[in-house]
């Protein structure tokens, strides 16, 4: 069996370690045209669209689906288990836990942390991330909390800590995050770069 799946054209610094099956896992699979760069871990049984990059010493664990055209900037962190669409863009230090859904076109500003255990070690609990829908924004520092859905379109204020569900075309300001009409310049998809 193979260490990884590479699509044509991928560029893996030698610094990257895509790390091999184990028991029953599947190789890693990084599409086409894909940029891994220095420092990056990706873990088996991951599999990514294409057009995937990442920034440095970044880490994608096992069981995690990426779309197209995709980001995982520097230092970024997606335990397992996630899935995320096409075009989504994680700026340095974004934390991603397990169980955590991912639509298209989402944003994730630098240090934006999503959690999925609302009583760490103290209750027992079965993990529920967050759900983020089609072009949701997540502004820098913001923090999501578990099992919390933010709707299509929503934009989370830098630094704001959410810790209910924001319905589709949102702004969520503060802390903890009070809900407001979105801004008529807010109020529209997110334009991939």
């Amino acid at each position: 069996m193979s260490k990884c799946q590479l699509g044509d054209g991928c560029r893996i610094a030698e610094s990257a370690d895509i790390l091999p099956p184990e028991g029953g896992q599947a190789p890693a699979r990084i599409g086409s045209d894909s940029i891994v760069r220095a420092g990056t871990v990706v873990y088996p049984d991951v599999a990514t669209g294409n057009r995937f990059q990442t920034g440095h010493h970044a880490v994608v664990r096992e069981q995690t689906t990426i779309g197209h055209d995709c980001v995982v900037g520097s230092q970024v962190v997606v335990d397992g288990r996630s899935d995320l669409g096409d075009e989504v863009s994680m700026q340095t230090g974004a934390y991603v836990p397990s169980d955590t859904t991912i639509g298209d076109r989402v944003f994730l500003g630098p240090r934006s942390v999503l959690t999925n255990d609302p009583y760490p070690l103290r209750q027992g609990v079965d993990l529920a991330g967050p759900t983020l829908e089609d072009d949701v924004t997540i502004g820098a520092n913001a923090t999501v909390l578990p099992d919390v859905t933010v709707g299509e379109r929503s934009f989370v204020a830098a630094g704001a800590v959410v810790t209910e569900d924001v319905p589709p075309s949102t702004l969520a300001v503060g802390t903890p995050a009070k809900h407001r009409p979105l801004p008529e310049h807010l109020a529209t998809t997110n334009a991939h770069r």
